[in-house]
């Protein structure tokens, strides 16, 4: 909120805003609980976590995290995949469907690749779920010359940007919304994704900041 009154070029402290939340009762809002999504298919070999936590990284498309999440709607689960340049918090490709499969996962990863066209070597991290173990999806990294990591099983932490990236959409946009079908959710997501998130939402990781206006400043 201070960057945010600070960029409109009011002069105030963050803590006269603090108190002036508190006293207009202005509070973050919290998350709903959701289940999670991953499923493993342990005939499927799993990378080892290459990525280690270490979610700094120098330049953009050097590491990218890829994750799903399931959004409710009322003709029932809709699924998000997403993936993120941990450099920038950018997210660079998403897919949304009915169905947890390989194929919304390889939309995702096909879409990031057509716009950021990385060169070989960058480091692919996800978690063990079928859609990432998948021959198909494996298949489309290697062709690129992608990298794989994954988390442990059952570890979010290892993954914790793409973690991070969901609890802020529940947070901020789907616990608002009661979605009917599937195609409002999917307009609603891309609103927040390409209009809000990409764009306008300041991080504290990237100095207040949004992911576009980050990556902006690196390249001038």
């Amino acid at each position: 909120m201070h960057a945010e009154l600070h960029a409109r070029g009011w002069r105030c402290g963050r803590h006269r805003v603090a108190h002036l939340m508190r006293s207009a009762g202005i509070r973050a809002k919290q998350a709903r609980r959701y289940y999670g999504t991953t499923v493993r298919d342990p005939s499927r070999p799993v990378a080892p976590n290459q990525l280690a936590r270490r979610f700094t990284v120098p330049r953009s498309n050097q590491v990218w995290l890829a994750d799903m999440t399931c959004v409710p709607t009322g003709e029932g689960w809709g699924y998000l995949a997403v993936m993120l340049d941990a450099y920038s918090r950018r997210v660079v490709g998403w897919a949304f469907g009915a169905d947890p499969t390989a194929a919304l996962a390889i939309t995702a990863l096909q879409r990031a690749l057509t716009t950021r066209r990385p060169t070989a070597g960058l480091l692919h991290h996800s978690d063990q779920g079928t859609p990432y173990t998948s021959a198909a999806y494996q298949a489309l990294l290697e062709t690129h010359g992608l990298t794989c990591s994954m988390s442990r099983t059952g570890n979010c932490w290892d993954n914790a940007v793409a973690e991070s990236f969901f609890h802020s959409l529940k947070v901020e946009r789907v616990d608002d919304h009661q979605y009917v079908t599937r195609t409002e959710a999917q307009h609603d997501l891309a609103d927040y994704i390409e209009r809000f998130y990409n764009r306008q939402r300041r991080h504290s990781t990237l100095g207040y900041l949004s992911p576009v206006m980050f990556e902006l400043r690196a390249a001038a």
